[in-house]
Parts: C-alpha cells; structure tokens; sequence
C-alpha cells in the first residue's frame, strides 16, 4: 500500500491579485474621467460603477467611497500613471535632481512641469469648481497643495545642495511651489495661446535669473524678521 500523502498545490494567488488591480485602475480611470466630465458634485458611484463596468459594491470593497476615488484620481493624475510612487521619487524626477549643474536642472524641471500641468490644470479646477460645497473636495485641494508644498521642499534642498542658489532654500521652495500648481500654464498656454514649448523655455529662464547665483553677483540673504 502506498502510505505516500497526496502532494498539495501551492495556492497561486498573483493571477487573482493582477486581475483585481486591473479592475481597481479601470474604476479609478472611469472616476478620473467622469470627473473632469462632468464635474465632482454631478458624478456617482453609480455613474463610475457603470463606466466602469463593474458594482457599486466592487467599487467600495476595492478602492472605497466617493472621496476616495477622489484621492486616487488625484494620484494618477499627477504621476501619469499607476505605480504607488511619490512624485518627487520617480526615475524621471529623480534624474532631474542628479543634474550638477543647477541652471540645467532647473530647465529640465520646467520642461517637467510643462508636461504635468497639463495633466493637474483640469483637475485642480474640478476640485476647485466643487470645493465649495463639498467637504470632501475642499479638503483634496488642501492635501493637493500640501503634497506639492513637500515636493517642491525636497526639490529646494536639493538646490540648496548644489550651492549654487541665489536665495534661501524657504523662498526657492516657496517659489516653485507657486508656479507649479498648472494655473500659470492654463493661462499663458490655454487662454493667451502660447506653445508648451514656450512656456517651459521662458519658465525655465525666469527659474534660472531669479534662483540661481550670478558669478558677479552674491547670493542673497534672508529677511531678518
């Protein structure tokens, strides 16, 4: 008699996980779109559950309510894709930030920004458009700016590294932090006609003249308050 016990297979689960995150990235990209469509406040569940082609029910049991579809719209929006990445650690902007020569990098963000605005502009006017009325959306434009506040922080260090800035790190943050929100390019691209290439050209230079050390020129000091 053969005392041998039967062999048990492995439970090979990454084919059910794959699929359950195609299924959440389609619900968020069916958010994202309705969203921008046809606004927050005018947008359902229901209408995202249909769009996406599954339940209401899968919708909260994968990614949640309504505001946090929301915050994941939010994060694909501004990295352009999937991945669980914090912006300002993804390869691209981290190449960026490994570029010596501080006049280049500077350049190189601007082109960046140039590209992702055109990605957060339509966003941030949604969120502001519903912000008003609904908590939820007032309190995504807050995390929005915070978010960028902490990335442009990381950014201003990192030119402060370099030596080469010609203001303090507080005022380089502050500075980038201000004009990367997408509302300046939505109205020198969008409203007043200008290319991308343009625009990413001349905020580059304007980057450039006021943050980086002239060689007859020393770097600026700080208020005293």
């Amino acid at each position: 008699m053969n005392s041998e016990r039967p062999v048990k297979r492995r439970y090979d689960s990454s084919r059910r996980l794959a699929q359950a995150e195609e299924t959440r990235s389609a619900i968020v990209r069916a958010a994202r779109d309705l969203f921008l469509d046809r606004g927050y406040a005018k947008t359902t569940v229901q209408d995202i559950a249909t769009e996406a082609r599954v339940s209401v029910e899968t919708i909260y049991g994968s990614v949640g309510r309504k505001p946090d579809l929301l915050r994941r719209a939010w994060d694909i929006t501004i990295g352009g894709d999937d991945q669980q990445i914090v912006f300002h650690e993804r390869p691209e902007i981290l190449a960026i930030r490994r570029e010596p020569d501080l006049a280049r990098r500077l350049r190189l963000q601007a082109e960046m920004s140039t590209q992702t605005s055109q990605r957060i502009a339509p966003f941030l006017l949604m969120v502001q458009a519903a912000a008003g009325a609904d908590p939820a959306a007032a309190e995504m434009l807050e995390e929005m700016s915070r978010q960028r506040l902490v990335g442009m922080g990381v950014m201003a260090a990192a030119a402060a590294a370099t030596g080469q800035l010609a203001v303090p790190e507080e005022e380089c943050r502050d500075v980038l932090w201000s004009m990367t929100d997408g509302m300046l390019w939505c109205r020198l691209v969008r409203e007043r006609g200008w290319t991308n290439e343009r625009y990413a050209e001349w905020l580059g230079d304007l980057w450039v003249d006021r943050l980086v050390q002239k060689r007859r020129r020393p770097p600026r000091r700080q208020a005293t308050p």
